[in-house]
């Protein structure tokens, strides 16, 4: 991995294991496709029949949250990009932010939708084009919660307990959730790729982590987005902890809004939401086109018709952004003394 703004280049070797689990995780790339096939077709992963054919442009996709139908979110992305870049999209659904960074590695994909880390691990193979805009909002926030009769009052009464995070590349899950812990006092360890010292870490995803506290006694803690867990939280608890969160965080309107309540223990400095990136290597004409259509679509184009009872896809617009604007994850891989390269 380049060192591109200066981070230390000493971070201990992180998920060096992970590379053939990271092929494998990539569930079926014929989900959604618009052919039923899994077509590899070389080393610029577009396909192209005669003269008057479509390319097809293959779209990877990592739900943050295990509940949600992502390629039936992401439909009218689809069906909007094929209008504006006469193109056909093949989506592919990955199982993990690992998985998805393996196949881009691998050329399974041309553009794919990934986690903040991601754009960090992957700068040597894969091109931010925009960074994802939630209600007016390029920025979010990693929560850590705990359920009201926990008897967990602060972060460093998590010493010795059982806490549920988020895939091993979510920053917001996981990432910036270790570094809270270990401002707070806590011993990490070698978490998130091997033991923490104060405490139990199991990964998931966003809704299993919260899910698994709510569930069961033995979980003190759950950090995931606070897309994830802000709606059980009361306003007011945010009010009282994070001024920034209620100016920025799109989350905020519906904070307290389901059942069960939670209580909050931390919430982050802000971060930089989600990019879209694409192959670096993708040698087509049609790319300039689909990442001119990307940075162009509007909440309209994002829109389910009426008669669709889904999920609706979690951000509104695309802002232009590139590897710069994820400096502030470079920060935590360093505080943490992780480093990606072994993903490859």
């Amino acid at each position: 991995m380049s060192d591109k703004f200066g981070w230390a280049s000493n971070r201990r070797t992180f998920l060096k294991a992970t590379g053939a689990a990271g092929i494998a995780g990539l569930a079926g790339c014929t989900e959604g496709s618009s052919d039923g096939g899994g077509n590899d077709s070389g080393s610029n992963g577009s396909t192209a029949g005669d003269a008057d054919s479509e390319t097809t442009v293959r779209f990877l996709l990592n739900p943050a949250e295990a509940d949600v139908e992502i390629t039936e979110q992401y439909q009218p992305m689809f069906e909007y990009l094929e209008s504006e870049a006469s193109v056909t999209i093949e989506p592919s659904r990955a199982e993990s932010y690992t998985a998805t960074l393996q196949a881009i590695r691998n050329d399974q994909g041309e553009i794919a939708d990934t986690s903040p880390s991601a754009a960090i691990a992957g700068e040597d193979v894969a091109d931010v084009i925009g960074i994802r805009v939630a209600y007016g909002a390029a920025q979010y926030f990693s929560v850590i919660t705990t359920t009201p009769d926990s008897g967990i009052e602060q972060l460093s009464d998590l010493q010795g307990e059982q806490i549920y995070m988020g895939d091993l590349l979510s920053v917001s899950g996981t990432l910036v959730p270790l570094t809270l812990l270990q401002d707070a006092g806590l011993d990490i360890g070698d978490a998130p790729d091997g033991e923490a010292a104060d405490f139990s870490a199991d990964y998931s995803d966003h809704t299993t982590a919260k899910e698994q506290m709510i569930a069961r006694d033995d979980v003190a803690a759950a950090t995931t987005g606070a897309f994830s867990a802000a709606p059980h939280v009361p306003k007011a608890q945010f009010d009282e902890m994070s001024e920034e969160f209620v100016e920025i965080s799109a989350e905020y309107e519906n904070a307290g809004t389901e059942d069960p309540e939670l209580r909050l223990l931390a919430v982050s400095d802000p971060l930089p939401r989600a990019p879209l990136v694409s192959r670096s290597n993708w040698d087509d004409p049609v790319r300039e086109d689909v990442e001119e259509a990307i940075l162009n679509v509007t909440e309209d184009d994002l829109s389910h018709g009426d008669d669709y009872d889904g999920e609706p896809l979690w951000f509104t617009g695309v802002e232009e952004g590139s590897i710069d604007d994820y400096e502030p994850i470079g920060q935590v891989l360093d505080e943490l003394d992780l480093e990606f390269e072994d993903l490859s």
